[in-house]
């Protein structure tokens, strides 16, 4: 896709917040969009891969306090928990630790797949230099503005 370009002057003067929102609202609706096709939200993609990553590790409060500064649709984490376990794609062990069953970590690949493929769409035509340097500038704004500019653990 060609887009149209502009002097550097005026793509200085744009509103970094209307840019930055419609990034976002783009690429994390693609993101949901995709994620619905396997009846997942955010939260039980997140939920997946934190079991994946970590078996056993995370439990509901550890998890629901790691997933709370990422959601901005006030979830219920209990209930999406709850949610993977009737599906049989999650575990709950004796001790409240979190393991994705086999389904689930079919699931989770799935899922994954359909992310990638936003993943390329949203990198399309951008040099990975310039990628990092959006991101790193993002990150300063958000350190300048009171926020962690650090990346998540």
């Amino acid at each position: 896709m060609t887009i149209k370009t502009y002097a550097p002057e005026v793509i200085a003067a744009q509103p970094i917040g209307a840019w930055s929102g419609e990034a976002y609202r783009r690429v994390v609706g693609g993101l949901r969009e995709q994620l619905a096709v396997e009846g997942l939200t955010q939260p039980h993609w997140w939920t997946l891969n934190h079991a994946a990553g970590k078996p056993g590790g995370w439990n509901r409060a550890t998890l629901t306090e790691r997933l709370t500064p990422y959601d901005d649709q006030d979830t219920a984490f209990d209930a999406v928990f709850d949610d993977l376990i009737a599906r049989g794609w999650l575990t709950e062990g004796a001790d409240g630790g979190f393991t994705l069953t086999e389904e689930g970590e079919a699931g989770r690949l799935r899922a994954r797949d359909r992310n990638l493929r936003i993943h390329e769409r949203t990198h399309e035509g951008i040099d990975p230099e310039d990628f990092v340097t959006t991101v790193n500038v993002l990150r300063r704004m958000v350190a300048n503005l009171g926020g962690d500019g650090d990346l998540p653990g």
